[in-house]
């Protein structure tokens, strides 16, 4: 039986220009409450958003699609620099024939004060990726794109 290799997975780097300070901006990714209006791309909403904003602190955020499913993305704070950075690792695992295939996502958001506005920035690296989630990993950047879509209209 062939191994399936891993593909090289790049980092994805988004940056959006926001129409708020970055206090507000910074806000919008650390309470549960703002986080709960944009996160996730369109169609979806995120009825559950728990976060442990501390080294170690646990995030837990359950994406409703909008067929009604939910979809969880849970994962590990592992450095909050205030106002300028958050870095957490994503754990995404899905049922496939009593399987869980898994993948690890390492996020980092960087804040930047633009004056009025807040240059965001958010990096994605995949650390470890089961074969039965290449397809979802290699749809990340769609998934991004449109939940910052959605966090940049809040600020329009």
């Amino acid at each position: 039986m062939n191994e399936i290799k891993q593909p090289e997975f790049k980092e994805m780097v988004l940056t959006r220009t926001l129409n708020a300070p970055r206090d507000l901006v910074w806000k919008a990714w650390t309470d549960p409450n703002m986080v709960s209006q944009w996160w996730g791309p369109h169609g979806f909403t995120a009825p559950l958003c728990q976060l442990d904003l501390r080294p170690g602190g646990e995030i837990l955020i359950h994406m409703r699609d909008p067929e009604g499913g939910i979809n969880p993305m849970n994962g590990t704070y592992k450095e909050i620099v205030a106002l300028e950075k958050i870095v957490f690792s994503s754990y995404i695992a899905f049922e496939m024939d009593g399987k869980k295939p898994a993948a690890e996502i390492q996020i980092t958001i960087l804040f930047a004060d633009k004056g009025s506005q807040t240059e965001l920035q958010v990096r994605a690296l995949p650390i470890k990726v089961d074969p039965e989630l290449y397809p979802a990993v290699e749809g990340m950047e769609e998934g991004w794109t449109q939940t910052l879509d959605k966090l940049t209209a809040i600020f329009a």
